[in-house]
């Protein structure tokens, strides 16, 4: 595994620092540039913060191919990026929209889809215990987020 996250670090142009160092932002940026994306395009980063807070801004000015909306807003879809607190923190949209480097964690949606009457969304994440690692997000009847915990930050729509 330590060889394959390597090559995650290695292939953004990022030094490897080990993997004693979260790497869960370096997998999703990797992801989307291997799904086809540029830099210009999206922001790869080491930390989810830093690729939420361009794609707000790029929300915010009308450009780019990455857009972030909060959870409220926006209904993910396969391709999107789901982006939630960790460490008991309790940051918003507004903070994110505001803030480039906070602690935070992302997953790519892979599917949407319902089980009777519960909708959710199955993301792929990096370093979700120390793995690669699919978790489902509850939706709401719409398909919003369903986040009564207030867990969740932002929803980036990734155009590619």
């Amino acid at each position: 595994m330590m060889s394959q996250i390597n090559r995650y670090w290695k292939d953004l142009g990022f030094h490897f620092p080990g993997v004693q160092t979260p790497w869960s932002a370096v997998f999703v940026s990797w992801c989307v540039k291997t799904a086809g994306a540029t830099e210009v395009e999206f922001a790869y980063a080491k930390a989810h913060s830093e690729f939420v807070y361009q794609a707000i801004a790029n929300t915010k000015k009308g450009v780019g191919l990455t857009k972030a909306f909060p959870p409220a807003e926006y209904a993910p879809q396969p391709g999107d990026i789901i982006q939630n607190n960790r460490s008991g923190n309790d940051y918003d949209f507004a903070f994110a929209a505001s803030h480039r480097s906070y602690e935070s964690h992302s997953a790519i949606v892979v599917e949407v889809g319902s089980r009777g009457t519960e909708r959710y969304a199955k993301t792929i994440g990096g370093n979700e215990s120390d793995s690669v690692g699919m978790k489902e997000v509850p939706l709401d009847k719409e398909g919003f987020i369903n986040d009564v915990h207030k867990i969740y930050i932002s929803v980036l729509q990734i155009n590619l």
